[in-house]
């Protein structure tokens, strides 16, 4: 028998997660089921449950590569050269992540994945594991801002990144929840917290 391909592989897993974000997206992670799953892929039983096991299998899978999308962007923009302000690293967050609140968006399912982790306790450990990192790649930003001079030396950059992560997952949601504010007037907000400052001077003492 000719052995199956790495390309082939990841091709078939691609086609089974496509498959059940369409239809945790369309319907929700109560009311989709495997037999949905299988039937959206075009595959067959077997095939579907060589890749997962279960529907939380699935939704691991999909908030895995959701949160991964959310903290490679907040990584990319912690390690720009050179470093940003945070008025700035934070009106380029907006914009990298604006095209996933659509109807069809990855950030619908992340809500679903909230509410699944407060009955699931399997995928509440994967959630605080997986957002514990997006935190830090936020405070990630904030240390680096503060080490080149936009904030003052003295400020605390985990509790400064907790803080600034609270504020993008705010937006996010109420723009997924009732489509405000719009990225202008959150922006203004965030300007209006978070001032443009040029990098201070070092103290001559």
């Amino acid at each position: 028998m000719p052995r199956v391909s790495d390309e082939h592989l990841a091709a078939r897993r691609r086609q089974i997660l496509d498959a059940a974000r369409l239809c945790f997206t369309r319907n929700g992670f109560h009311a989709t089921s495997m037999q949905h799953v299988i039937a959206e892929s075009g595959l067959s039983v077997g095939a579907v449950y060589r890749y997962f096991k279960s529907k939380d299998d699935l939704i691991t899978a999909i908030a895995g590569e959701v949160v991964d999308e959310v903290s490679t962007e907040i990584g990319a923009i912690a390690g720009h050269e050179p470093a940003l302000p945070l008025d700035q690293a934070m009106e380029r967050l907006v914009d990298d992540l604006q095209p996933r609140l659509g109807p069809d968006g990855p950030f619908r399912l992340a809500l679903q994945v909230w509410a699944e982790s407060m009955r699931n306790p399997t995928l509440a450990a994967f959630v605080g594991n997986v957002y514990g990192t997006v935190r830090q790649r936020m405070t990630a930003l904030v240390r680096r801002a503060k080490d080149a001079g936009y904030l003052p030396p003295d400020v605390d950059a985990d509790a400064a990144g907790s803080a600034l992560f609270g504020m993008l997952l705010g937006y996010l949601l109420q723009q997924t929840l009732t489509g405000t504010p719009d990225r202008a007037t959150f922006l203004n907000g965030v300007r209006a917290l978070l001032p443009h400052a040029a990098p201070q001077s070092p103290d001559p003492r």
